[in-house]
């Protein structure tokens, strides 16, 4: 593992960072926008005063926070880059490949380095017609093992967001609502499936998460931050898109890891782009508030000790 040194520096101090996973670069849009996207998350993180740490695996080393130039590697598609979840990282490491973390590894990551905080685009979960494939992402078993919270405009609008909440509430994951009452789609502010909490503002995530921390209650918290409304697709247009890129992804085979960048890819492509724009304006949304809440986090902290 090699670690940044300026991500070194915030985390021995006690000082706000911030991670940010790397499928997204390599996987979740086309270069170079995915380039631009990753740095403008970067941006958004400094700018709010806290530390970003993107996480990626470079020739069998685990890298906590890219430079610009290994961010640019990563997504430059004349590279091979394996997606990494937990089961993977054995493999690349030993095989010294490149590789970019999903949710459930860069939250595996954060455990290891005790960074609290992640901000990603959506979480995977429970894909349709799970009761006969028990296709299930590990990104939601991950927050049962790591104690990090997560910054997310729900779960990909893909999946069976139903089972996949779930899920979530059978395995005790803690999920707040940030100022919905209503689970978020991602494309969309809302899936029409109810949470049972709904928090107001940053501080009172952080509030939340220090109580946890003195109950020493294990596994991570999943913050559904949806999309602001000026950018929020229309759901009965979004789900038709999606209903024509699932049945192209079944004509030709699709499966495991590579569905959902394969309908990302299709949906953007049916779109005219236009849900990666979407894409990009609720990662940064993702951005803003995870940077908010590690401020507070680490504010109420020192007050706390200082007391």
């Amino acid at each position: 593992m090699r670690i940044n040194p300026i991500v070194e520096a915030a985390l021995l101090a006690n000082k706000p960072v911030v991670a940010l996973e790397s499928t997204i670069i390599s996987h979740g849009m086309p270069y170079p926008d995915n380039v631009k996207t990753a740095l403008e998350c970067e941006r958004i993180i400094k700018d709010l005063g806290c530390i970003a740490a993107t996480i990626a695996i470079i020739e069998g080393e685990l890298i906590i926070g890219l430079n610009e130039s290994e961010i640019e590697y990563i997504a430059n598609p004349k590279n091979t880059v394996v997606k990494v979840s937990r089961r993977d990282f054995p493999l690349v490491l030993a095989r010294r490949q490149h590789g970019a973390l999903t949710v459930s590894a860069t939250m595996m990551a954060c455990k290891m380095t005790n960074i609290k905080f992640f901000a990603t685009g959506g979480i995977g979960g429970v894909h349709k017609g799970a009761e006969s494939t028990f296709d299930i992402s590990a990104d939601l078993r991950e927050f049962t093992q790591s104690e990090v919270t997560v910054f997310s405009a729900g779960a990909k609008s893909i999946l069976d967001l139903e089972k996949t909440l779930e899920y979530l509430e059978t395995m005790g994951v803690l999920v707040l609502g940030y100022k919905t009452d209503l689970f978020p789609a991602f494309y969309t502010r809302s899936s029409g499936i109810k949470l049972d909490y709904m928090v107001d503002e940053p501080k009172e995530i952080a509030m939340i998460i220090l109580e946890k921390e003195k109950m020493n209650i294990k596994g991570g918290v999943l913050i559904a931050n949806p999309i602001e409304e000026i950018y929020s697709y229309d759901k009965d247009e979004i789900d038709k898109v999606i209903e024509q890129a699932v049945e192209k992804m079944k004509v030709l085979g699709v499966k495991g890891k590579e569905t959902t960048p394969f309908l990302l890819s299709e949906v953007a492509k049916i779109t005219g782009n236009k849900s990666l724009f979407v894409n990009q304006q609720l990662v940064y949304n993702n951005c803003r508030l995870a940077a908010q809440t590690a401020k507070e986090y680490y504010e109420l902290g020192d007050y706390n000790e200082k007391k």
